[in-house]
């Protein structure tokens, strides 16, 4: 009976966060701002770069495969990569440079003007991704963070999307939800469906 109990307060703390969300204009505004530059990026023929560490390690890869594949409906695929994804990659640059430097080198290497930037991080202090950003901020690419209520990367970046938590695990659970809905409105903008 201890289990149901614990189950309701999560779920219902997690609809909590999510009507918060719901109930922000600004939020709303951000994420949709972010849709339209992404867009725009995609349409000049650049490409969305997503980096995050351990469960926001696997937000991005899920946001860029939705990208790449597909989101609601078959269409032509989108640039994006996750760079969380190859392992030598990540061992040679951890190895040789440090953890700090795992995503900003393959930024340095890969990204160009124009591409877009989007760092998860739930604790918005994640030095990689901190790390990231400066990089990404000095070849011109925008920047994007998928962050909670603290740290300091939403104050570094052009476009910060705040969940209104300090719960890891609920920010992570907005974190999806927030980058299906951008897909949502990327995919039906630059191939829109037919009536």
């Amino acid at each position: 009976m201890d289990n149901i109990n614990y189950i309701k307060d999560y779920i219902g703390n997690t609809i909590s966060v999510k009507k918060s969300i719901l109930a922000s204009d600004e939020l709303s505004t951000t994420i949709g701002n972010v849709a339209d530059k992404i867009v725009e990026v995609f349409n000049r023929g650049n490409k969305v770069i997503l980096a995050g560490n351990g469960g926001s390690a696997g937000d991005a890869q899920h946001i860029a495969a939705e990208f790449v594949s597909k989101f609601l409906y078959d269409r032509p695929g989108l640039s994006a990569i996750a760079l969380t994804t190859d392992s030598s990659m990540l061992t040679a640059i951890g190895n040789d440079y440090g953890f700090e430097k795992l995503f900003s080198r393959q930024i340095q290497a890969q990204g160009k003007d124009g591409d877009l930037f989007i760092g998860i991080s739930t604790s918005g202090d994640s030095s990689n991704i901190l790390a990231a950003v400066d990089m990404a901020k000095s070849k011109e690419i925008y920047t994007v963070a998928l962050c909670g209520e603290s740290g300091v990367l939403k104050s570094k970046v052009d476009f910060a999307i705040c969940v209104p938590s300090t719960s890891t695990p609920l920010i992570q659970e907005s974190h999806i939800m927030i980058g299906h809905i951008i897909c949502a409105i990327v995919e039906k903008t630059i191939f829109p469906l037919e009536d």
